[in-house]
């Protein structure tokens, strides 16, 4: 599948992924990127008001450094990275090679629950690309 070139029906079946397994359990925002920072999609509560355009650019260089770290320490990679704060989480999780998703969560939700929601939208969202 070519990333570059999502249609807008493809657009639209992530989109209603992301909002059935993360928004509607109350994740905040996410932000489906390129490992260059490149925005695919993005979905938000409606309250959110992230920079989501920096946000994008400055995790796909985090992503990219936890990805060298992993190789220093003789790791193929870590296919996740979870950052914790008082009020507010962020989870990184690979798609594939190519695609990282971002989920911006409160402390209302378990980070458990929110892996296996993460989990189960990356494998409808697979499921939809390799069924194209």
């Amino acid at each position: 599948m070519n990333y570059g070139i999502v249609s807008q029906e493809q657009l639209e079946q992530i989109n209603e992924i992301l909002t059935e397994k993360l928004i509607k359990i109350g994740v905040e925002c996410v932000i489906m990127i390129d490992m260059a920072g490149n925005i695919i999609t993005t979905k938000d509560n409606g309250a959110s008001n992230y920079d989501v355009y920096s946000f994008a650019a400055l995790a796909a260089g985090n992503f990219a450094t936890v990805d060298a770290m992993a190789k220093l320490v003789g790791e193929q990679e870590f296919s996740l990275l979870f950052h914790k704060g008082e009020e507010c989480n962020i989870h990184f999780s690979k798609i594939d090679d190519e695609l990282l998703l971002i989920s911006i969560f409160g402390k209302d939700i378990s980070l458990g629950y929110l892996r296996l929601n993460v989990v189960d939208a990356i494998d409808k969202i697979n499921n939809f690309w390799d069924k194209e």
